[in-house]
């Protein structure tokens, strides 16, 4: 943004340092008119100019410099806006305060090097200052966004005569630097437009702050309005959620010359700005659907508000009231803290005295959004202990930590008077260590320590539950082995009676094809049995997948597997050639792909197994398999594709808005099933019918009449007609009009069937609640995040998908996880959201899963998330054995 003193500049001092008239400082008209004329370059020289109507195009076509005018205004700014987006978005304005009421403008360099801005009858509306070269100059339109006067003979940019990321309007682009240039006293700021259609300088200004220990803040006016919090190492102190991404890095520079803060793009093709407006926000270009997407906010929630809870006082955005004091102080007025005014703040419960300031101590305060460091003495050299003798050595000094975080901690920070803006988080957080008397750090540790007593008994009592539920468990399953082990194979009809459409093979053939199944033909292993090379007489080579005898899959369930896949059709899937059925063998042969492991092309999703007929409602005997989330295309014709998994998605979100399941019947007449019911409650106008009774108090029916209407684009009969995931995570997210849904692919109630990822419970013990559908939901959540199956083995350690990401959240590296189609379409925030509510739904205990419709909330909010605990998963290696739980 240029300075007052820039954009009020009259023509008479501009035209000053040349010494001549103001009727004559410009070149002669007919020169200047024969140089007024377009060019689609990407600069100009001291003897050209930019008239209104014509642009500059930046070499890469990213950019255009010209004339604009905001919305329905008639006045006319000097700025730059991206040039391939259809809807223009303006990213610099020159004569921000000064516009041009009619096409008159122009732009030119004149004879000292300054860039003039001129209206009608030549009169100065913008300018620069004169730089020290004058000559050779040339004013360019960068690729990336900056306009930059610059000598002609060289384009290093530290030889920059001028340039506009110097003087930033409203918008960060990729590679500003946002902050202080201390050698000119230049300060690069943000600030808000008026209006939408009024870009002169508005009530928000975003900067950094020269404290010792630099910060951030967003005024409103003359007030802060907002904090970032200090830098420090990885991050700023206020955003525990600002963590390395696959789409921009992030640099915060400190030392004599320059404090700045910069990020940069690590995919190119990426399009992202931060704007200051009403807050700070980030936003990416969706290219497929012409919107800018909105990323990230600040301030996120009311905890954000700056020093809501005053001094001492600690912001916890689950409590209520939201502001506590924090331990060890007390509010300054308890009248006026009981009536949520707390603005006074909180005091220690008992007062310091410098006198006895060797007697104080130091509580740690875990979690915390730095104090406002206004206030601060920072020493980069020292380490913690040293900073903790300095800070009690000042009775001013109130709290210290290390500068950095990095490599363990670093550096030394103190804060001197009052503690302000201080707020909980449940991750990301820092430590604080705040000064008291030593009684207070007493009574502090008191709790602590008959915490961990009741900790260690309880682990004690635990411990035994579980190694006596685990003796009842394996008990339990060897009691069925041996029963199972007494059964016969061949139940119904012998499989060579079936029309299978495809060759049978003998037991014999396949033997000798894998040399009697030998472990250095094997292949691999999946959920079901381990996967063998073999070679046929005829030499074709094929895999052979030997379903395990634990597998618990019968004749009747292995069949329709068969018949299922034989008509499966995909890119993804390697060709079932044959199989085989005997004694207590069963066996599918593929084809061979020499180039990757067979388990990263066969679709074992359990598809084709169906209900046994001692299936309850609320117990089952073995997981049971489910036309229920099928789309039609693949359910009758074997076709698949990603749109199948988008009917998947729209039956699930159907399940979730009624709370019933889409497997049965809905109607008086038998014949509808969920789907078929939602539809005709959506033709008879009366959609929130569906609605299921738990939702009306906690979400607008606005809100859920829009889900109902996603659901049902998502379960369009023709693949072609229904959006993709990316489509829909966006409708999800956005209030954009929707188009009307086309007749679903739907089945009658009759001819429905049910499986769903299944909950460790649910799985293993026949145990079905209506958390198992949050788990459910978790697994098809991360299933969608990372485009993997959760059957899968995902790593060298032969973790399947619950356990692989669960594992690089613990690492905190669940940026990897991120399938790369959705990289460009949808924030790391969000994507990072997601991974983080589908682990709440898949904890091992049903106890600590969320109910669906806090699900749905978590989702559709930015507030602040628990840790998840444990999941409840097992690898496939580890379903062969026995049904334990893999836990870390």
């Amino acid at each position: 943004m240029h300075t007052t003193k820039q954009l009020s500049r009259s023509k008479e001092e501009v035209l000053k340092p040349m010494g001549l008239r103001s009727s004559v400082f410009i070149v002669p008209n007919f020169l200047f008119l024969f140089f007024r004329a377009s060019y689609g370059a990407d600069s100009i020289t001291q003897t050209q100019s930019l008239s209104d109507g014509k642009t500059l195009v930046s070499k890469g076509g990213s950019f255009e410099l010209g004339f604009f005018r905001p919305g329905s205004s008639t006045n006319r700014y000097l700025g730059i806006w991206y040039k391939n987006i259809p809807d223009k978005t303006v990213v610099w304005v020159a004569n921000r305060g000064s516009p041009i009421n009619d096409s008159s403008g122009f732009l030119m360099i004149n004879g000292t090097g300054s860039l003039l801005l001129l209206s009608q009858n030549k009169k100065v509306v913008w300018s620069t200052s004169p730089p020290r070269q004058s000559q050779n100059l040339l004013l360019q339109l960068l690729d990336s966004g900056n306009l930059v006067v610059r000598d002609e003979r060289t384009d290093n940019p530290e030889d920059y005569v001028w340039q506009s990321f110097d003087y930033p309007s409203d918008t960060l682009l990729p590679g500003m630097k946002h902050g202080w240039d201390l050698r000119r006293g230049l300060n690069r700021r943000l600030t808000s437009w008026k209006n939408w259609e009024d870009p002169s300088p508005g009530d928000f200004t975003f900067e950094i702050q020269l404290h010792n220990y630099p910060d951030t803040y967003i005024w409103k006016g003359s007030q802060i309005f907002y904090r970032t919090g200090p830098w420090n190492g990885i991050r700023t102190s206020g955003s525990p959620s600002l963590k390395p991404n696959l789409i921009y890095q992030f640099t915060f520079v400190t030392n004599e010359d320059e404090v700045y803060f910069m990020y940069t793009l690590k995919n190119k093709s990426v399009i992202t700005r931060v704007v200051i407006n009403q807050s700070f926000e980030r936003y990416t270009w969706v290219a497929t659907e012409k919107i800018w997407n909105l990323y990230s906010t600040l301030p996120k929630d009311l905890c954000d508000s700056y020093a809501l809870c005053g001094a001492y006082g600690n912001c916890i955005i689950s409590d209520s009231p939201v502001c506590q004091c924090l331990k060890g102080f007390r509010p300054k007025s308890e009248e006026k803290w009981d009536s949520t005014d707390w603005t006074q703040g909180c005091v220690p419960k008992k007062p310091l005295s410098c006198q006895d300031k060797h007697k104080h101590g130091f509580l740690k305060f875990a979690g915390l959004k730095l104090p406002d460091t206004k206030n601060t003495w920072v020493d980069r050299t020292i380490n913690l202990k040293e900073c903790r003798i300095k800070c009690l050595d000042n009775c001013s000094c109130m709290a210290f930590t290390n500068v950095n975080i990095t490599g363990g901690g670093t550096g030394c920070v103190i804060w001197f008077g009052d503690l302000l803006d201080i707020r909980q988080f449940e991750t990301g957080g820092q430590d604080l260590y705040i000064r008291m008397d030593a009684s207070e750090l007493e009574s502090a540790d008191g709790p602590e320590k008959k915490i961990a007593a009741i900790v260690v008994a309880s682990v004690a009592v635990v411990s035994g539950l579980l190694l006596g539920g685990c003796y009842i468990f394996r008990s339990r399953k060897n009691a069925e082995e041996a029963a199972e082990k007494s059964e016969k194979f061949g139940q119904g009809r012998d499989i060579q009676e079936e029309d299978m459409e495809l060759p049978i093979l003998n037991l014999s053939t396949i033997a000798r094809a894998t040399d009697d199944f030998s472990f250095d033909n094997k292949l691999g292993e999946g959920g079901f049995g381990p996967v063998y090379k073999g070679v046929l007489e005829d030499g074709q080579e094929i895999a052979v997948k030997r379903l395990s005898k634990i597998s618990r899959q019968g004749q009747n369930e292995f069949k329709n597997e068969v018949l299922l896949i034989a008509k499966l059709q995909h890119r993804n899937l390697v060709r079932l050639l044959g199989c085989c059925a005997e004694e207590e063998e069963k066996l599918l042969v593929y084809e061979y792909m020499p180039n990757r492991s067979l388990d990263a092309f066969i679709f074992d999703f359990g598809m084709a197994r169906i209900f046994g007929g001692d299936q309850t409602e609320g117990n089952t005997n073995r997981v049971v398999g489910t036309y229920g989330y099928m789309a039609p295309e693949y359910a009758s014709d074997g076709y698949f594709s990603t749109k199948s998994d988008v009917f998947s998605f729209g039956i699930l979100l159907l399940e979730i808005i009624s709370g019933k399941k889409s497997r049965g019947v809905f109607h008086q007449d038998q014949s509808l099933n969920l789907i078929g019911y939602a539809w005709r409650l959506w033709k008879e106008g009366s959609p929130l019918g569906l609605m299921d009774a738990c939702l009306k108090d906690s979400h607008c029916s606005s809100e859920v009449l829009r889900c109902i209407h996603i659901s049902l684009l998502c379960v369009e009969q023709h693949p072609e007609d229904r959006p993709s995931m990316s489509t829909v995570v966006l409708m999800l997210g956005c209030e954009n009009a929707l188009p009307q849904p086309k007749q679903p692919g739907f089945f009658t109630g009759k001819h429905s069937h049910d499986q769903a990822p299944s909950s460790s419970k649910y799985a293993f013990d026949g145990l079905f609640s209506i958390k198992s559908d949050v788990f459910s939901f978790g697994i098809l959540l991360l299933e969608i995040v990372s485009g993997k199956r959760n059957r899968g083995l995902s790593n060298q350690d032969r973790q399947n998908l619950v356990g692989y990401v669960w594992s690089l959240w613990k690492d905190d590296r669940p940026s990897e996880v991120m399938d790369t189609l959705i990289e460009d379409s949808h924030s790391f925030s969000e994507v990072l959201r997601c991974i983080h509510i589908s682990f709440l739904c898949v904890q091992q205990r049903p106890e600590d899963r969320p109910n669906m419709s806090s699900v749905v909330l978590m989702l559709g909010s930015e507030s602040s998330l628990p840790p998840p605990k444990e999941p409840g998963f097992f690898t496939e290696e580890e379903l062969h054995q026995s049904p334990s739980f893999l836990f870390k």
